[in-house]
């Protein structure tokens, strides 16, 4: 199935779980590709494949026979693996994302496909794993691959510029979705297993030689990459603002679920959940049910949604040092308390952000409101389901 045609005439075509660029001229290449990556003249094709499709090796990849790995995939494809540069992925072809934008005699074109939700990481994350002889390479549900076709003549350093311009692209496509995280409680800056293919035209007569983001080209690679970006994740898991309008998507990267909240609710008698909500007999039996049903109601309503963003944001600046712990408490206080206010709620969450829980060290700090955060909205769901 062709998917686009290129001013140049070549073409992105998709079949057998893949998307193939194919050369009909002259290109230059810079990828990451384990297959003929880095800087290329001499490719007659691209390609992006879906590792599910079990096409190629049968075994496990690893770092010896990543590359057998590629070319095999190649030939499956029809391709000559000596002139071929590809990508790997578990997202789908079928949820790739196009987007094209032209000024005067210049035209970008970002091919994604892309998810975070299994395999998201913020730069500086714990690793999982150290590269030795042998090591298993694992292509994890998750993955942005980027094809970046420029109809222009770049140099080689021009390419490299704009292969940054395009990161920059990806991950601010991620901060403007708040996706989070993996392995950390901060936002994410892409997968770990991202990659990219920068194309241009060598045969242009337009010759370009910055890709910074002060220039016309720098300025296309980034509007059709973060759309192209924004889109595939939409596409690929549902990432997108609607589905990112909620209490929950806001606490998850802080270990906040439906599970967390409903520990803390079902407290046994004498917890501060009984103490914060005196009118409730201690025999009351506890119906997960009717308190995931609140909780899925309460997770969506404006102001819930509007309080927790706030009070997430006071977390991530006091993580940055932007904010000082003492500031962040103070200011965290006043959100607990207009939720309280709001809801009739006790006023005995903010026990929790006092004394020993906030000594030594901003992840105690961290800790201890979310904690806050957490009995808040829990006695939340109980007066909700009192008063009904």
């Amino acid at each position: 199935m062709r998917l686009w045609t290129f001013e140049t005439g070549d073409t992105a075509e998709r079949y057998r779980d893949s998307i193939v660029i194919f050369f009909n001229d002259e290109r230059k290449a810079l990828s990451t590709s384990h297959l003929n990556g880095g800087y290329r003249d001499d490719l007659k094709y691209v390609f992006n494949h879906n590792i599910n499709s079990g096409m190629g090796m049968k075994q496990d990849i690893t770092c010896d026979n990543y590359e057998e790995h590629m070319r095999l995939l190649a030939n499956e494809l029809g391709l000559d693996p000596n002139a071929s540069a590809g990508l790997l992925t578990a997202a789908s072809m079928e949820n790739a994302a196009i987007r094209s934008e032209t000024y005067e005699d210049l035209t970008v074109t970002a091919i994604v496909t892309g998810g975070v939700v299994m395999n998201g990481g913020r730069v500086g994350d714990p690793a999982f794993f150290h590269e030795r002889q042998g090591e298993t390479v694992e292509i994890k549900h998750g993955t942005i691959n980027i094809l970046l076709y420029i109809d222009a003549n770049l140099p080689a350093e021009t390419m490299t510029r704009a292969l940054m311009t395009c990161t920059e692209a990806k991950t601010a496509a991620l901060q403007e979705l708040l996706a989070g995280s993996c392995y950390s409680r901060g936002l994410a800056t892409g997968s770990g297993t991202d990659g990219a293919v920068i194309i241009c035209n060598s045969k242009s007569p337009s010759r370009l030689i910055y890709a910074g983001k002060h220039s016309k080209l720098g300025e296309l690679i980034g509007r059709t990459v973060k759309e192209a970006v924004k889109e595939a994740l939409r596409l690929e898991t549902n990432l997108c603002p609607e589905s990112q309008f909620s209490m929950l998507k806001r606490l998850c990267r802080f270990g906040v679920t439906a599970e967390t909240i409903w520990q803390k609710y079902a407290a046994s008698p004498g917890s501060e959940i009984s103490q914060g909500c005196r009118s409730l007999s201690d025999n009351n039996t506890l119906d997960k049910p009717i308190f995931l049903k609140t909780l899925s109601h309460l997770d969506r309503q404006e102001e819930l949604v509007l309080l927790t963003s706030f009070y997430v944001h006071l977390i991530d600046q006091m993580d940055w040092q932007l904010l000082p712990p003492h500031l962040a408490v103070t200011e965290g206080k006043n959100i607990i308390r207009r939720i309280e206010d709001r809801y009739a709620l006790a006023h005995d969450s903010l026990d929790q952000l006092s004394g020993s829980s906030l000594a030594g060290s901003i992840a105690n700090t961290v800790t201890a409101m979310i904690a806050c955060f957490v009995l808040t909205i829990a006695k939340l769901i109980r007066t909700v389901e009192t008063s009904d």
